[in-house]
């Protein structure tokens, strides 16, 4: 029997919350317990991972829709034992794919499925029709929210559209970048109150990645804090969220819509 693999969208409504940064590092982390990951670069027109590590992809998802080259083909090694699937950059069509291109896409992961325990899915900002595939696809929803307040204007607008439009109902929030555990839990706090008010959903705090000069240093260096400074506070946090994420139910069936790895989330 296969074993089920956990998908973990990581997302926020809004750029520059440090989507990609929580995607890369929580990754390294997940692996220095034992499991295989491998990070997507959801941003499909964009791609920051890659740029984001320092890390020089021949191929990317965009041979991949063109039938080139298969995603294995494509995966990149990362640090931390992390494996990358880049994305393409500055290629306006891969921001607007047909379903059957989304379909597609998501469906060629099924050919990964013996060879990995988690797939993070770091998703574009905003709440584009390609985000909302990805998101409709995994299992688990992370919220990235920091202390302004377009992120958490941006944050319940996604939150509203899934639960509305898709029916989602389960979100878990991660604090990013704040100065203490209390801002973090007071974030989330307001979050909570504004979606208990109007919506019927389930948030989960999940915890906070302090503000940490280490992080800017790493991003300078195009280096993931994880590598370059295992000692770091935040390292330290993304070690306590993987414990967490670790302790998340696995499928035990698939959500239907653009389910990832269609033939194997779930092989009876």
């Amino acid at each position: 029997m296969t074993k089920p693999v956990q998908v973990i969208a990581v997302t926020g409504g809004k750029g520059g919350v440090g989507k990609s940064n929580v995607s890369v590092n929580l990754g390294i982390a997940l692996c220095e317990m034992g499991q295989r990951v491998v990070v997507l670069d959801a941003d499909l027109g964009l791609a920051n991972i890659d740029v984001l590590l320092g890390i020089s992809a021949t191929y990317n998802i965009s041979d991949v829709l063109a039938g080139e080259c298969s995603l294995a083909d494509i995966l990149v090694d990362g640090p931390g034992g992390i494996r990358i699937v880049p994305a393409s950059s500055g290629t306006q069509r891969m921001t607007n794919l047909s379903h059957m291109e989304h379909a597609g896409l998501i469906s060629a992961f099924s050919e990964l499925g013996d060879d990995i325990d988690v797939l993070i899915v770091d998703t574009a900002a905003g709440i584009s029709e390609a985000v909302v595939s990805f998101l409709r696809a995994s299992q688990e929803i992370m919220l990235v929210v920091n202390d302004e307040p377009t992120s958490i204007t941006d944050t319940y607008a996604l939150i509203k559209l899934m639960n509305r439009d898709y029916d989602t109902h389960r979100f878990r929030v991660l604090a990013n970048m704040v100065r203490t555990e209390q801002d973090g839990k007071t974030l989330y706090d307001k979050l909570y109150r504004v979606t208990e008010r109007f919506l019927d959903v389930a948030l989960q705090y999940v915890g906070t990645i302090p503000l940490d000069d280490a992080v800017k240093k790493a991003v300078r260096r195009q280096k993931a804090v994880m590598e370059l400074y295992p000692n770091a506070k935040a390292s330290g946090a993304f070690r306590e969220l993987a414990k967490k994420v670790d302790q998340w139910p696995l499928p035990s069936s698939p959500r239907g819509h653009l389910e990832f790895f269609v033939e194997r989330l779930v092989q009876d």
